[in-house]
């Protein structure tokens, strides 16, 4: 029996459906949807049943809410309930993955000496900026790895003291600094292209391992709330709601190793920042497959990703045509009209493609849920939110919590994948 099949007869025998018409009104099975009061409408036609649900809009089956009005009306018909069929385990059980518990273990009882050493290494590569003139400055490798090591340690600076002269024992930084001149830095906007070009160089260590992506966004809450001004006269629910963040980002789908991000405000479109985030991680690894949310579903976003030999997993939206024209412009440059035929042909490869060999598709978008895990990763392992009160500081800190991701993810493959990470080859 189809697990839709089982959650629908669940529904059906817990959950209230009401009519109206020939629409049904469905409520969510665990009380959570993405629908407006956790509710979808269903249109019980025989040939052609349709849904509101997620499920249903992007693969066309019959979902979980239509198999519960199929019983509701069955009920109605013949007066009684269907016989409850004697459901095989096996045919309902979910995938489960081997955990290399003793390289886990591993990882972690070593990963706090593994994380400065790979830190220290990283620093190394930066170089010190010329000074001409001032007091001396402390050095930025010391002091872009006492930042990243505060914001691993998940302490207050004056508490992350003791770490910082345990990491001068060891040999990690010359001298310990003030507190005060980790905030220092952290406000200070030369350190974000360093912090960037840090994290890009953390990943290199897999670029033999990493060839499926995927692309996604997520907020991180910030110290301070909204403005009066906006919340007394816009909204007065946003006097209790704090300000964040999102965060940009495209990860390889096996080790969930960050290859590219970008720190905006909550207002930034998240399509805006997809060929950004496609074209760094091409400089450095070799794409075959880039998965995405309908959030960044476009034709640039296609033309982004074929242009770097990959293959986009971009499902179509239900409102979608197969020959979409926009931005076709009769006043518009040559060369610009034959980009926009050439993005609407491969949208129109793509949309056949797409529903032609939907099932093949969404086994390969379903990697999309990997970038998820990473957010997730980084979330609960050093916080969902930003001490920094400005906001150079805190696109700052939002980019050493993913520098500090990137290292524990490269310490979990030096004892899963028996790598050995290097750094600035090149150089």
């Amino acid at each position: 029996m189809d697990l839709r099949e089982i959650k629908g007869r669940e529904i059906a025998a817990t959950k209230r459906i009401r009519r109206e018409g020939n629409r049904w009104y469905v409520p969510a099975r665990r009380g959570y949807s993405n629908g407006a009061g956790g509710v979808y409408v269903v249109e019980p036609d025989f040939s052609n049943p349709r849904c509101t649900c997620e499920d249903h809009q992007t693969t066309g089956q019959k979902c979980k809410h239509i198999w519960a009005v199929d019983f509701r009306l069955h009920e109605e018909i013949f007066g009684v309930e269907q016989e409850q069929p004697t459901i095989d385990p096996e045919t309902i059980s979910r995938p489960t993955y081997k955990q290399e518990w003793s390289a886990y273990n591993a990882a972690q009882t070593n990963e706090k000496d593994q994380f400065q050493s790979l830190l220290r290494e990283l620093c190394m590569g930066i170089g010190e900026p010329s000074q001409k003139k001032g007091r001396p400055r402390l050095p930025l490798e010391e002091m872009i790895f006492a930042t990243t090591f505060k914001v691993y340690s998940t302490v207050s600076q004056r508490r992350f003291m003791s770490d910082l002269r345990d990491a001068h024992a060891k040999g990690y930084i010359s001298q310990v600094p003030h507190f005060n001149s980790i905030s220092n830095y952290l406000e200070d906007e030369m350190l974000t292209p360093y912090l960037k070009m840090l994290i890009e160089e953390s990943s290199l260590p897999l670029q033999t391992i990493e060839s499926d992506f995927a692309v996604d966004s997520s907020g991180f809450s910030v110290c301070r709330f909204y403005q009066w001004v906006d919340a007394k006269y816009s909204n007065p629910k946003l006097m209790t709601k704090r300000d964040w963040v999102k965060v940009h980002l495209m990860c390889g789908v096996k080790t969930n190793i960050v290859t590219a991000v970008e720190v905006t405000d909550h207002y930034a479109a998240d399509v805006k920042y997809f060929k950004p985030l496609v074209d760094t991680t091409a400089q450095n690894f070799v794409m075959q497959e880039v998965s995405a949310d309908k959030a960044y579903l476009s034709k640039a976003s296609l033309q982004t990703v074929v242009d770097h030999n990959a293959m986009p997993y971009i499902p179509f939206k239900s409102n979608s045509l197969p020959n979409s024209t926009a931005g076709l412009k009769p006043g518009a440059a040559r060369s610009r009209r034959q980009l926009n035929k050439m993005q609407s042909e491969l949208w129109h490869q793509m949309y056949h493609y797409f529903q032609f060999n939907k099932k093949w598709f969404l086994q390969q978008y379903h990697k999309r849920s990997n970038v998820e895990t990473t957010f997730s990763m980084i979330k609960a392992k050093f916080g969902d939110s930003l001490r920094s009160k400005t906001e150079t500081a805190q696109i700052n800190e939002a980019l050493c919590k993913v520098l500090a991701h990137n290292i524990c993810c490269l310490i979990q493959s030096m004892y899963e994948l028996n790598i050995k990470p290097e750094f600035w080859a090149a150089a």
